[in-house]
């Protein structure tokens, strides 16, 4: 019989016979979706300074890496670079959600970066950017206040390590 999961990062759920390695819209691994009703979920956070300053970085992190994602789905010379690029951004964008609701926000502006015709260009950026993204998760997770923050920002680092693990190996 089918069953409802949710993920402990994103809070969206899933249906299904078993919990899926990774969350279908945030990327978390499979540690953090749960049965519905036994996930603990919890975006009003009492933020220090700290860390809302780590959270709306990693905002405008996540909001420039889905802009970056969707360019390039739409502008690179590959087919299956396409279907890459098109899944990051919709993962980057659930990211940012992720953040706009710790922070409390409403809609949030997409951003408006660039990208290349080149698969192979797109690909080299996407590594920085995940190289990026996981140092500064990392710290964020270490300086974390709020256990909440912390696991975010650590399940991030996890999350944003496989996209670095796909642009390697299609950089080979």
């Amino acid at each position: 019989m089918a069953k409802l999961y949710r993920c402990e990062i994103c809070g969206d759920g899933y249906i299904g016979f078993n919990p899926p390695p990774n969350c279908p819209f945030c990327g978390a691994h499979v540690e953090y979706i749960k049965e519905a009703k036994e996930a603990q979920v919890n975006f009003d956070i009492n933020l220090t300074a700290k860390d809302r300053a780590h959270a709306e970085h990693a905002l405008q992190v996540e909001i420039s890496n889905s802009a970056f994602y969707m360019c390039a789905a739409n502008e690179t010379n590959d087919p299956e670079g396409k279907i890459l690029f098109k899944t990051l951004g919709k993962i980057e964008a659930e990211h940012a959600s992720i953040w706009r609701k710790v922070l409390k926000l409403g809609a949030i502006a997409p951003g408006t970066d660039a990208c290349h015709t080149e698969n192979v260009e797109n690909l080299k950026e996407s590594h920085a950017r995940e190289t990026r993204a996981i140092d500064f998760y990392r710290k964020a997770a270490s300086e974390a206040d709020h256990p909440r923050i912390k696991q975010i920002f650590a399940s991030l680092v996890d999350i944003e390590t496989d996209h670095l693990h796909l642009s390697e190996a299609r950089l080979k």
